[in-house]
């Protein structure tokens, strides 16, 4: 039986432990669940970047941490 499980690539496990093995040989999961999820177009940061002084905007985010670095 070892020697089968060599020449084929199998897990040699004679006591029948549970290993993870079968979970492991699954594929990975993660590019198909980023796919499912719209690209983020655009942030607050990038469209002051783009737009500048011409448009004012508004970042709560931003505003919060300023508040905490006056205090």
């Amino acid at each position: 039986m070892k020697a089968q499980c060599q020449v084929f690539a199998s897990t040699f496990n004679p006591e029948g432990i549970r290993m993870g093995n079968k979970v492991l040989r699954q594929r990975l999961k993660g590019p198909a669940l980023a796919a499912y999820y719209p690209r983020k177009l655009a942030t607050i940061k990038d469209v002051k970047r783009e737009f500048g002084p011409v448009l004012a905007t508004w970042d709560e985010a931003e505003e919060d941490r300023f508040e905490y670095i006056e205090e």
